[in-house]
């Protein structure tokens, strides 16, 4: 089974909590928008420490390395059988920041050519109810679980 691991960055904004997603980059998803968004994350190996996995995953996709006190979620097993690993943590970050590695895809699909796609080519804060109307529909019970698991200090 494929496993995923992930850091979902999320802050307090008046009454609400708000959550950073990303968007993936390449021409497949260059139009695509609804439950088209992700948490940061990447495939991991069993011999791997899933929560070193997620951080590394969130930097190669954002550029930006997160610390804090990271509070583990239950995995979620997405609709194509990969078990996603995530790990919230409080931060404020900046999306105008993100810096995403690159992957090779072939483009035009057997064409024979290939193009560098970054990973993500956006990354923007949502409130929840937004959030949940753009995140990949087999991510939405990870955002289930972060109201009832983070508590932000007053």
């Amino acid at each position: 089974m494929k496993k995923s691991a992930g850091i979902l960055a999320c802050r307090k904004a008046g009454k609400n909590i708000e959550v950073f997603l990303a968007h993936p980059g390449g021409p497949f998803w260059k139009n695509k928008d609804e439950h088209a968004w992700s948490v940061p994350k990447g495939e991991f190996t069993d011999d791997e420490i899933p929560l070193e996995a997620a951080k590394r995953e969130f930097w190669e996709e954002t550029g930006i390395q997160i610390s804090g006190e990271f509070i583990k979620l239950e995995p979620v097993k997405q609709p194509g059988g990969k078990l996603v690993f995530v790990w919230a943590v409080e931060a404020d970050l900046n999306p105008a920041d993100i810096k995403s590695n690159t992957f090779p895809l072939e483009w035009p699909p057997r064409s024979g050519k290939t193009i560098d796609v970054p990973e993500i080519d956006k990354a923007a804060w949502f409130p929840l109810d937004i959030a949940r109307q753009k995140i990949h529909k087999g991510q939405i019970p990870i955002l289930e679980q972060l109201s009832s698991k983070v508590d932000f200090k007053p």
